[in-house]
């Protein structure tokens, strides 16, 4: 007999989460209603932003609540449908639950796909999903990078990263990416077409300030930030005139006290812009942006990279993952 396997939260984590905050529980499988359907999620996609989520406080998500399961995108197939617009069969989208099975009702944010289009239906999670089109409307309409501009992106061996500066030299500007590791690094200059890439790893501000101002002997136009603490204000001592901070994400303050930045006098002397960004701003657009992407790795103008897990036993082991720096690629756990 089906059974749902859910991944919940039982305690909000205290800094970096532990296996005890989390349990993995066996409930029925759910029952649809009238303009319900029930989805098996085949793939289940693991994101940073799913730590901001397990906080007491609202972010631009609703914090998930004690004894709930884990909110995240997922990947899966229509099983039983009383829905208006999903029918038996139909590969869905969507932000779901980390569990074999989710309900979405005749408002849910699940919409088809074509599986046909990718080389495989995780790209609906990876290139396709969240973290492409993250990049892709971050360069098209947060950035808008220039031929000849400077720009610079922490976390740039990421799933983000990594699309960002793809798309970035394709409008012909100069891109520099930091990472940790001399492997990650690498990878971003021989992989992703990176010009040059600076190492985190052993180097306080001053020493990470040097080795941007290396790299970026000209002075960075564009941050396009996914780290913040010391990476921040490393960058925004080689930020230029009238530049531009686009705040993606501040992984390295999610599981501990806010390093929150130190050179915030650099946006008044220099005339810089700072602002947040998140991808559900551009939720009426997500399909001209994934249309878009899909399109550029079928021309084999975008690679891309996928982790790729199997079994819900392994959500915890893959979550972890994303703090530790040993994960490379998009991180996607396989259910089915």
């Amino acid at each position: 007999m089906a059974v749902n396997r859910r991944f919940t939260l039982v305690s909000r984590p205290d800094g970096a989460p532990r296996p005890s905050d989390f349990r993995l529980v066996e409930e029925a499988v759910p029952v649809i209603g009238e303009g319900e359907c029930l989805i098996r999620n085949h793939y289940i996609s693991i994101d940073p932003a799913i730590r901001t989520w397990l906080n007491q406080e609202d972010t631009y998500m609703p914090a998930i609540a004690v004894g709930d399961a884990l909110r995240a995108s997922t990947l899966g197939v229509v099983e039983a449908s009383n829905h208006p617009r999903l029918k038996v069969g139909d590969w869905v989208q969507g932000l779901n639950r980390i569990e074999d099975y989710s309900v979405c009702g005749p408002d849910g944010a699940n919409g088809r796909v074509d599986v046909s289009r990718v080389p495989s239906p995780s790209a609906f999670l990876s290139v396709a999903g969240g973290t492409g089109l993250t990049a892709w409307f971050a360069v098209e309409e947060e950035l808008q990078p220039k031929a000849g501009q400077m720009l610079l992106v922490s976390g740039a061996a990421g799933a983000v990263g990594s699309i960002i500066g793809q798309l970035a030299r394709g409008r012909g500007a100069r891109v520099v990416g930091i990472a940790g590791g001399p492997a990650k690094c690498a990878r971003l200059v021989e992989r992703y077409g990176y010009d040059a890439a600076v190492d985190y790893k052993g180097k306080d501000v001053d020493a990470l300030r040097a080795a941007i101002a290396q790299a970026c002997p000209d002075g960075v136009d564009l941050l396009f930030e996914n780290v913040g603490g010391i990476c921040l204000d490393a960058a925004l001592l080689n930020i230029n005139q009238g530049g531009l901070v686009v705040v993606c994400g501040l992984i390295s303050e999610y599981n501990g006290e806010p390093y929150g930045t130190r050179q915030l006098i650099r946006l008044l002397m220099h005339s810089v812009a700072m602002r947040g960004y998140v991808l559900p701003k551009y939720a009426a657009r997500l399909g001209e942006g994934r249309k878009a992407l899909i399109d550029l790795v079928a021309r084999g103008e975008l690679v891309y990279d996928e982790h790729v897990e199997e079994g819900m036993e392994n959500v915890l082991p893959a979550f972890m993952r994303l703090f530790d720096g040993s994960n490379e690629g998009k991180m996607v756990v396989k259910l089915v």
